[in-house]
């Protein structure tokens, strides 16, 4: 149960990407705010500026779907894993931190790939080589491994960063093809690990 009475009646609340990790912003909740975002499953504040409740996205549209909450061993702390729609910084940034770069963009990676099978782009990358079929996705995955061992064993750093990236690219999706998430691969390895 929240514990909202330690620091009147407000909790803090970290609202961390569901898949990436990457923490997007931190915010305030009052025990109206907690039931509605648990009631609504769409992230909502209460607004120490504006005094009253405030959903993220309501204005801009980006909003923050709830996918899980957490409590603090305190349970006066929040962590909520949300699928953010859209940016959810009011400057356009995808988090409120400037951090240097998105060190999981593999992941995000995943999920545009996904974008692009749900909402084909007529001359994307993608959509012609879908056109093509399983064969030819997996032929490129081999195509990109051989060019990333050469590279490996006789080419500059820079051209091997260049061909494992396609690689990873390629193999993404692949799998995306074959409707094998990163999260299946990542559990697969993290049991043989145990």
């Amino acid at each position: 149960m929240m514990n909202f009475d330690k620091n009147t009646g407000l909790v803090p609340v970290i609202v961390q990407d569901e898949q990436t990790l990457e923490v997007l912003m931190l915010g305030y909740m009052d025990q109206e705010a907690y039931d509605k975002t648990q009631a609504e499953k769409i992230v909502t504040f209460f607004s120490r500026s504006k005094n009253r409740l405030w959903t993220k996205g309501e204005t801009s549209g980006n909003f923050l779907h709830v996918k899980e909450v957490y409590l603090d061993c305190d349970q006066d702390t929040v962590l909520i894993k949300v699928k953010a729609e859209g940016p959810t910084c009011h400057t356009g940034s995808r988090s409120c931190f400037k951090t240097e770069y998105n060190q999981n963009f593999i992941l995000e990676l995943e999920n545009i790939i996904q974008d692009r099978y749900e909402n084909p782009h007529e001359g994307s990358y993608i959509n012609k080589m879908r056109q093509k079929g399983l064969n030819k996705i997996a032929q490129k995955v081999g195509e990109e491994g051989v060019e990333t061992v050469i590279a490996a064993l006789a080419e500059t750093e820079f051209d091997l960063v260049n061909e494992a990236s396609d690689l990873v690219f390629h193999l993404l999706f692949l799998l995306r093809e074959k409707n094998i998430s990163l999260e299946k691969i990542a559990r697969n390895l993290e049991s043989r690990h145990k």
